[in-house]
């Protein structure tokens, strides 16, 4: 007797690619919507900076891809310098996804991108960079 198993068709796009993209697109297009001149003027949401008064490394990220999407790159990186990466970073993630979705290819590997050297690199500077703010503002201020 033979019995035939036949293995489930790779996902191509996976589970958590989509809606990961369809954030990244969204949050671009609310940077792209605000109004650069009165950013500064909005509510702090971060609950780290509302507990303690303090900025945490990702503070500023949202002002950043605002002036960045309005060609602002100076007040961009004074905002947050790491917001300019991860902008980069969405803009592929996205481009990436839409890619394999139309050529119906499988992403590539996103775990193996982040357990890659560059990534902890940008990683381990960017909370170094968090670090240095908040030491900085501690003591200058």
């Amino acid at each position: 007797m033979v019995v035939l198993v036949s293995e489930p068709a790779p996902r191509l796009i996976k589970p958590g690619a989509l809606p990961i993209a369809g954030l990244a697109v969204a949050a671009m297009a609310v940077a792209a919507l605000a109004n650069p001149d009165t950013i500064e003027d909005g509510p702090v949401i971060c609950p780290f900076r509302l507990m303690t008064g303090l900025p945490c490394p990702g503070c500023g990220l949202t002002r950043s891809w605002v002036y960045l999407v309005h060609g602002q790159w100076q007040d961009s990186l004074v905002a947050n310098p790491f917001g300019a990466v991860l902008f980069v970073l969405a803009v592929g993630f996205v481009v990436a996804t839409a890619v394999s979705g139309v050529r119906r290819r499988p992403l590539p590997d996103g775990g193996r991108l982040i357990r890659s050297w560059p990534v902890k690199v940008i990683g381990v500077a960017w909370a170094l960079f968090g670090i240095g703010r908040v030491l900085a503002i501690s003591v200058g201020g």
